[in-house]
């Protein structure tokens, strides 16, 4: 869970509101993966921890619906952090919200100038 310091801390880049949501998802998804695996280091928890974890949350396992979508959602998040933390040569739950913050900017980056590069001022 993300402490309201850290929620703070991720409201005040100056992302784009698409970008700054997808920073928020993705650092909900960090430390949900943290907390599953009961470490904020190493590798992402495997599938069936992922299962039996949210089968040990009562309100998660009340609805078989959602835990699906749940193990389905870490799954993604777990890919995506991967990815991330490979470009950083680093283990993905050793990223912290720095990195997140610092990717994500990068990524904002990327897409405007691409945007610009594709759509040139008149005249």
């Amino acid at each position: 869970m993300l402490e309201p310091e850290e929620l703070a801390e991720l409201e005040a880049t100056l992302l784009p509101a698409l970008e700054r949501h997808h920073l928020r998802l993705l650092a909900h998804g960090l430390r949900t993966l943290q907390a599953i695996a009961g470490r904020r280091d190493g590798a992402c928890p495997a599938p069936a921890a992922i299962a039996a974890w949210c089968a040990d949350q009562p309100l998660i396992a009340a609805d078989p619906g959602f835990a699906e979508a749940f193990r389905s959602q870490m799954a993604s998040a777990a890919l995506q952090l991967e990815a991330i933390a490979a470009e950083d040569g680093k283990p993905p739950l050793d990223l912290s919200l720095d990195d997140l913050a610092r990717w994500a900017v990068r990524q904002a980056d990327h897409r405007l100038s691409s945007a610009a590069a594709a759509d040139p001022p008149p005249g």
